[in-house]
């Protein structure tokens, strides 16, 4: 009996959650499926404060440069003379065509970065980027400054790319 509980140590629980990279379904059907594939979507910070705008892959562990340095708050009124940046998730398809914006997910972040303070809804997170990944788009609470240059830097990223995308992508972003 003890030789057999040897050969078959106990195993850890599994949490059922796993994000990989890559296709984890290539032929064998064992470990990783089931998981959510991240590889597509890039997560675009935009602060309509500082017209600043920028991809940082940081954010999809909550740890961009924007996330750092501040105390996470429970409630928006927490944070004192805050103002609004978004973190949006776009998720990019490949088609015959070539790529496209396949879905956009829209996330708001309230901060003031000399008081080290921020709040976010993470349930909004989780289902904008879910949204985003199954080609949703989630932009309408966006004020019309913050779309527009999410709108600009799609197009300068690459144009083709842009006029590839839906209809739904396009009017999501217009003002």
């Amino acid at each position: 009996m003890a030789n057999e509980e040897e050969k078959n140590p106990k195993k850890k629980p599994s949490t059922g959650f796993n994000i990989l990279s890559g296709d984890s379904t290539d032929g064998h059907g064992g470990y990783g499926v089931g998981t959510i594939n991240l590889d597509n979507v890039s997560p675009v910070i935009i602060d309509p404060t500082t017209d600043e705008i920028y991809v940082d892959v940081g954010a999809l562990h909550a740890r961009s440069a924007l996330e750092k340095r501040k105390k996470l708050v429970k409630t928006r009124e927490e944070v004192p003379d805050g103002h609004t940046a978004w973190i949006v998730w776009v998720t990019l398809q490949r088609t015959e065509e070539g790529p496209h914006y396949y879905g956009i997910g829209a996330c708001e972040f309230f901060f003031n970065a000399e008081a080290k303070r921020a709040w976010k809804s993470m349930p909004e997170h989780v289902n904008n980027m879910d949204k985003s990944m199954k080609g949703k788009v989630v932009v309408d609470h966006m004020d019309a400054k913050s779309k527009q240059m999410l709108r600009n830097y799609l197009i300068e990223f690459d144009k083709e790319v842009y006029e590839r995308s839906s209809d739904e992508v396009k009017a999501g972003l217009q003002d």
